[in-house]
């Protein structure tokens, strides 16, 4: 199997330093290199062509330009913001860009582990804050003027599947973490991204949905005397 490459961009050396340690436990991933400024940056994709660029487009000498700028030069390229909080029209204005997953810089290292793997594999990641922020300005993430927008089914990664069975079958965000060894608190967060993917606002319509896509059978259901609300 060959190895995915992964770009850093920060002007924080520390910053640099703690993704790379972070990546140096996630099996099959090489650091194609760092960069401290946007046209750094640009070389490095240009010259090794990456396979997830991780940056703070808001660092000195970065911006959210370098992000439209790499992602026209390498299409494929998946990129992960990590920045310190802002507003929702900010990461919007990075989701618009070309940017697949953004967290916050105090997110816990679980979190920050995750977004790295799921981005790795080619999917989406936001956590609880980032989400938390573009719902409080009634922002819809799926419809941003300039993305491209497909008929494609919805997108859930195996961990988002698997957590969203386990909300399915009435487990709480507490029993979950037991049983994926995850804590509650990145279980929270992948309940926030399963209900911003599926467009809902609730448990029952998590479950209506794993009912309607076959994932749990409506037999479970048909005894329990208990609202899914």
């Amino acid at each position: 199997m060959s190895s995915l490459s992964v770009a850093i961009a920060d002007s924080s050396a520390l910053f640099r330093l703690g993704v790379r340690n972070i990546l140096r436990q996630v099996e099959g991933v090489d650091i194609a290199g760092e960069a401290s400024k946007a046209s750094d940056v640009i070389e490095l994709v240009r010259n090794f062509a990456p396979s997830l660029l991780v940056i703070d487009f808001l660092a000195d000498g970065m911006g959210v330009d370098v992000v439209r700028q790499v992602k026209v030069m390498q299409p494929s390229l998946r990129i992960l913001a990590i920045t310190n909080a802002q507003s929702g029209h900010t990461i919007v204005n990075a989701l618009r860009a070309g940017v697949d997953s953004y967290i916050k810089k105090d997110c816990d290292l679980g979190e920050v582990e995750d977004a790295l793997r799921q981005s790795l594999k080619g999917g989406t990641f936001f956590c609880g804050q980032i989400l938390d922020a573009i719902r409080r300005e009634s922002i819809d993430v799926t419809d941003l003027e300039g993305l491209e927008l497909t008929c494609d089914p919805i997108h859930l990664s195996a961990r988002e599947t698997e957590v969203l069975l386990h909300i399915a079958e009435g487990h709480t965000n507490t029993q979950i973490a037991e049983k994926l060894f995850l804590s509650a608190h990145t279980v929270t967060t992948h309940r926030k991204n399963i209900m911003s993917k599926l467009g809902v606002n609730n448990t029952a319509a998590m479950v209506m949905y794993a009912v309607k896509t076959g994932l749990i059978s409506p037999n479970k259901f048909l005894f329990q005397g208990e609202s899914l609300a």
